[in-house]
């Protein structure tokens, strides 16, 4: 036993040393040209939720503001200004039933300044999955479907922050 463990710990040095020497880190924490942001969504806001969540937890030194009142504090304001999820159907049987269906998450914001300057104009972004659809299971495709849209968000929360952290004011 301890054979296998030496062995594998001498395995493991050389590729952790060419790991390094192409370049290769761990993503770490985003870093934004602004300390403060205030997230501005339309109540009960999923993606809104989650995207609070995400920064908050990001571990860097963004501090997230979401009452209101805080509002003149911000450097930076985050505008959701829209969000839509959208189901079609885009596969049809002969006798006329639903096979398969396209999700679509699709939302839009915008970035500015504390004075009101645009650092992001308004922005659509779109995630769409494709799903079969058998009535016979609705009840599991609808699961599925809820799955597949917490994904999409998880998705674009990804792309919002990457968006907010390349942002470089003048």
């Amino acid at each position: 036993m301890l054979r296998r463990t030496l062995l594998a710990g001498l395995a493991a040095a050389p590729a952790a040393g060419l790991l390094g020497a192409c370049g290769f880190r761990l993503r770490g924490a985003p870093e934004f040209a602004f300390r403060t942001l205030y997230v501005q969504a339309p109540a009960g806001s999923a993606l809104a939720r989650d995207l609070v969540r995400t920064l908050q937890g990001g571990g860097g030194e963004l501090t997230v503001l979401t009452d209101p009142a805080q509002l003149p504090r911000a450097e930076a304001v985050l505008d959701l200004l829209s969000e839509r999820q959208e189901r079609v159907a885009v596969g049809m049987s002969s006798a006329g039933q639903v096979r398969e269906l396209q999700l679509r998450l699709r939302i839009h914001f915008r970035l500015r300044g504390q004075q009101g300057q645009e650092w992001i104009a308004d922005t659509e972004l779109l995630q769409q999955r494709d799903i079969s659809y058998n009535e016979t299971l609705a009840l599991s495709k609808e699961g599925e479907e809820a799955m597949l849209f917490r994904d999409m968000r998880n998705d674009v929360v990804r792309q919002l922050i990457r968006r907010l952290s390349a942002v470089k004011p003048q």
